[in-house]
């Protein structure tokens, strides 16, 4: 069967999709490399590594690239994913059997010992990305079935959101085919889990709450898609939608209809998104459109030019943050919400330990007007009552709840914000602790949630870790009244590469403001410190993720020490967790970091193997190599001169 030659395949490839397989496959290339570039440098892998290459791809993207390029392979009735693999690129190369020489393993003292001279040896393919996946899903075999489930179903519709957003890549910015796509992610998912709950009787969705008139359903739609028409009819099917719910007034795209909005690739985009299961409950639960938020703001961040604090906070940190504060009753508060994930895993976790979501109050706020609507729509479709203002708002300039006195705060604030306006704020009430700086907000919004804590309340949240340590432009003075003001109730330092668009590494706080709180045991004057720099599995070759195992771990160790029911009695552990009193925080500079109060466990205190020692195995190895290459090229000049004669 003839095979189409790498760069043919390459070239059907989405940039975006070539620049991902670049990256996990280890290309280098210039910081922003062309499409030209990519399938230059990707068609050069061997044949084996080619092989591994696109077993990367999706089923839907292997027969896309069959059909385009006419393979015989599309004539079939039903080609299997093996099949499409070997007509697009071979067969698996096969380990070759290699004899080897009878006094190979002699020349290596350090090679294990093999059963008979002359025994074969296997030379396999070089490692492909699917070849690391797969050990990353080794590495992660302790996970449940359901976090398994939840990762396949993640892959398969990133795999298909590549295709939705190459129906629109050269018909509008990344920025807006953006929107366009989760405006019908929304419709699929909300007419999905109407119709799924429509034949139990109930007037309106039990979980969605909404009413979706028949011309907003997505099997309307999806049966026009291909008409000239389609993009007044969904245009009309979100207002449709708005009217007959008014919680979603003003909060759905609307502009399918315009002109530059070609008709053709939107029918083509709703086709696609037709193949996307989103009714079930298990796909309601995975806080799906904030993954697939998560999901483009992470493609697309270098065409967007996004900067490093507008991403949707990785599901993992948010299970460590909503575990670790425990909202089990009461107000809930996140000042910069992005598409509301704290908020869903809060409610999640307060049913995952028998109570009743209508626990907690939820109030939030955001100054992104999409990720505003983003978020309305994500509370929405589960149900969840929220209070996030009757607009956008920058929680700074205009506090769209000045007297809430939060339970729990919850967030994720930008990092290291720049320009916020101090100069408008020298005078505010919240900087109870000192004026934070002109060119950084971290500390602003330390105030600000310190500010709307109630009298019991507690507050986790992320910060980037220059907030523990610097002494600049009064950063330090803010940090130690903090301190001295006995408000730290643990620091937590994370691993690096946890978050999809930014590699500045980052630190949890947790912030009690009383620690005497009955619910808990009285830790008045003591702090507890983690470092947790060495958790996490690497889920590809430049993301990882807290593992439950991690969560659970490092959930434990604070509810230990907090004095939760049940949690345990709780230890120090060597490099791992530490309490630590405030004279001793003084006596650090008031400075957070934990690495400096934790210690070193065990096997880092171990007395390192000296230089020589550990050199002298290599040197054996390079002396046994260098005589074997020495025999070799006597071997080679035999056999020259005996070609001379």
């Amino acid at each position: 069967m003839h095979r189409p030659s790498p760069r043919a395949i390459l070239e059907v490839l989405p940039h975006a999709r070539l620049l991902e397989l670049g990256r996990l496959h280890g290309v280098s290339a210039t910081a922003n490399p062309s499409k030209d570039t990519l399938v230059r440098l990707l068609s050069k892998l061997t044949r084996g590594e080619f092989r591994g290459l696109i077993e990367h791809l999706s089923d839907h993207e292997l027969q896309t690239i069959a059909r385009v390029l006419a393979s015989p392979i599309v004539r079939e009735s039903d080609p299997s994913r093996e099949a499409l693999l070997d007509a697009l690129a071979g067969p698996q190369p096969h380990l070759r059997l290699v004899a080897e020489p009878p006094n190979a393993a002699d020349s290596d003292p350090y090679r294990a010992p093999r059963a008979r001279r002359g025994a074969l040896r296997q030379v396999s393919r070089p490692a492909s990305p699917t070849n690391q996946a797969n050990q990353a899903n080794q590495a992660n075999a302790g996970e449940t079935a359901e976090a398994k489930a939840s990762r396949r179903a993640d892959a398969l519709m990133e795999s298909t959101l590549w295709q939705a957003a190459d129906k629109l890549r050269n018909n509008m910015d990344a920025a807006e085919y953006k929107h366009v796509v989760l405006g019908l992610i929304f419709l699929k998912f909300i007419s999905d889990a109407f119709e799924a709950e429509k034949p139990k009787g109930a007037p309106r969705g039990k979980r969605s709450g909404f009413w979706v008139p028949a011309e907003a359903r997505w099997p309307a739609l999806a049966e026009r898609a291909h008409f000239p028409e389609i993009g007044a009819r969904v245009d009309a099917a979100m207002v449709a939608l708005e009217r007959s719910n008014p919680s979603l007034r003003d909060v759905l795209p609307k502009h399918y209809e315009r002109p530059d909005l070609d008709k053709q690739r939107l029918g083509e985009l709703i086709d696609l998104i037709s193949t996307i299961g989103l009714g079930d409950p298990a796909d309601r639960s995975r806080d799906v459109l904030g993954r697939v938020y998560e999901y483009f703001l992470t493609s697309f961040a270098a065409a967007e030019g996004k900067n490093g604090g507008q991403f949707y906070t990785p599901r993992s940190v948010v299970g460590l943050l909503v575990a670790m504060l425990a909202p089990y009753k009461g107000t809930v508060y996140d000042p910069a919400c992005g598409s509301g994930g704290l908020f869903v895993q809060s409610e999640r976790f307060i049913e995952e330990h028998g109570g009743r979501p209508g626990d907690i109050r939820i109030f939030g706020q955001e100054s992104n007007p999409t990720t505003w609507r983003l978020a309305k729509m994500n509370l929405a479709l589960r149900g969840i009552a929220c209070d996030l203002g009757p607009e956008h708002a920058d929680s700074f300039h205009r506090d769209l709840h000045p007297d809430l006195r939060a339970d729990y705060v919850l967030a994720n604030p930008p990092f290291n914000c720049r320009d916020w306006g101090r100069e408008r704020l020298l005078d505010d009430p919240r900087w109870r602790y000192g004026l934070p700086p002109e060119k950084s907000a971290n500390f602003a919004w330390v105030q600000h949630f310190i500010h709307h804590l109630g009298p019991r309340g507690l507050a986790g949240f992320v910060l980037a870790n220059g907030a523990l340590s610097s002494v600049t432009a009064g950063e330090g003075e803010i940090r130690r009244a903090i301190v001295e003001d006995d408000l730290i109730d643990c620091m937590v330092a994370l691993p690096g590469k946890l978050f999809y668009s930014t590699q500045i590494p980052v630190s949890l706080w947790f912030l009690a403001r009383d620690k005497r709180d009955r619910r808990f045991r009285a830790r008045a004057g003591e702090s507890l410190f983690i470092d947790a720099r060495g958790l996490g599995t690497m889920i590809d070759r430049i993301h990882r993720e807290l593992t439950e195992a991690d969560i659970e771990q490092l959930t434990r160790t604070y509810h230990a020490w907090r004095g939760d029911k049940g949690a345990g009695a709780y230890a120090d552990v060597p490099g791992f967790c530490r309490a630590v009193s405030i004279a001793e925080v003084r006596a650090h500079g008031h400075m957070l970091v934990p690495g400096h109060f934790v210690g070193t466990s065990a096997e880092e205190a171990a007395p390192a193997m000296s230089f020589v020692a550990r050199f002298e195995p290599i040197a054996c190895r390079l002396e046994a190599h260098l005589a074997r290459a020495r025999a070799l090229e006597a071997e080679i000049r035999a056999l020259l001169a005996r070609l001379r004669r």
